[in-house]
């Protein structure tokens, strides 16, 4: 195999490619670098991701070998802008950069996985669309490996589109994409969040994302850009027996304010310290008291309809729940200091934002 590419090209495609390298399995720490004519593909695997990135270079001699992944990122980013040469013979490669040339080991393709193409239908996906649904639910999964269903996002037809659903039992984020239908009434995935995260990472490089759906993955093309993931097996939580039917208490403020308040006195929720939100018709006050350390208060502007309550969430939830919802005023709508909270906006209305409050003395 050899080639000439551009140094920023390389650096940006092996990037890509390299955040599906396994970190710790030796014989996958690697990337595949295969060459066709002047297509250069960069796979990079850990048997549950898959992340291929094809580029233009100009190509020399076709084949294949497999190339350590951080180490020849590393090298590639060190050198000089301009063209980059790749030269892969015996058991080494060489990278030649202007008066730079390193020369390392290549790892066996033995134990790689198989990362061929398989056919099947396919659906468009608007890439704008689904930035947005991926960042406000892929947040709300869970990173407890333990507890595999919950890692994943759950996909199901809804009325007429697409929904998206994410808990790690603490919180829950649901998505409504209206006008997307792949799946049937009675179908669901489940997709590994990490997976949707790196996703999200991509969508960048085109307008759309195809989406093949095999019986045990997913592939979706980007792109110049193709990832595959397994789909995780399991039953998702019964999730809509968790969404409170009617909230006596609303509070409604200006999105925009009360994020900066949080970020403020979130500066004093030390420790897993709890930020309480004390509600009235006449104040709404946002505290935090950590021991040994200090306590923050501030009011913010609202309006706030149902009985006087306290209640408390971790503040890290809550910031990122507010983070993600849209538009210029949202409602935090509560029961009381123990029962389910939603965070949600009217100029969304197919988006909920679920948060379990923190009992506190």
């Amino acid at each position: 195999m050899k080639l000439r590419c551009e140094r920023d090209v390389l650096v940006e495609s092996l990037g890509i490619a390299g955040r599906a390298v396994s970190k710790s399995l030796p014989a996958l720490s690697g990337i595949k670098a295969k060459l066709e004519g002047n297509n250069l593909t960069l796979t990079g695997s850990d048997r549950d991701l898959t992340i291929s990135v094809t580029v233009v270079v100009s190509g020399e001699q076709d084949g294949e070998a497999v190339i350590p992944a951080r180490l020849a990122a590393d090298i590639v980013k060190a050198v000089k802008p301009g063209a980059v040469s790749f030269a892969a013979e015996d058991e080494a490669l060489k990278i030649t950069a202007g008066r730079s040339e390193f020369s390392i080991r290549l790892l066996s393709s033995d134990e790689y996985p198989n990362t061929d193409r398989w056919e099947g239908e396919s659906v468009s996906l608007s890439s704008e669309s689904l930035t947005l649904a991926l960042k406000q639910v892929v947040l709300a999964a869970s990173s407890d490996d333990s507890r595999p269903i919950l890692t994943g996002v759950h996909l199901a037809a809804e009325d007429d589109g697409l929904r998206l659903v994410a808990t790690d039992s603490y919180r829950l984020s649901m998505r409504d994409v209206a006008g997307v239908s792949f799946l049937k009434d009675d179908q669901s995935v489940l997709i590994p969040s990490r997976a949707l995260a790196e996703l999200n990472r991509v969508l960048n490089q085109g307008d759309k994302a195809d989406l093949q759906l095999g019986d045990k993955q997913a592939a979706f093309e980007v792109g110049n850009v193709r990832l595959i993931t397994r789909l995780i097996e399991g039953d998702f939580p019964n999730y809509r027996g968790l969404i409170p039917d009617e909230h006596p208490n609303t509070l409604t403020v200006n999105r925009a304010d009360f994020l900066e308040a949080l970020r403020r006195v979130k500066l004093l929720a030390q420790e897993s310290t709890p930020i309480r939100i004390e509600m009235s018709a006449s104040k709404t006050e946002l505290v935090a008291v950590t021991q040994d350390v200090g306590t923050a208060r501030e009011a913010v502007e609202g309006t706030y309809e149902g009985s006087d309550l306290t209640v408390a969430f971790n503040p890290q939830y809550l910031l990122e729940g507010v983070e993600v919802t849209p538009g210029e005023e949202i409602t935090l709508s509560t029961i009381d200091q123990l029962k389910p909270a939603l965070v949600r906006s009217d100029e969304l209305e197919g988006y909920l934002y679920l948060l379990m409050p923190v009992r506190v003395s």
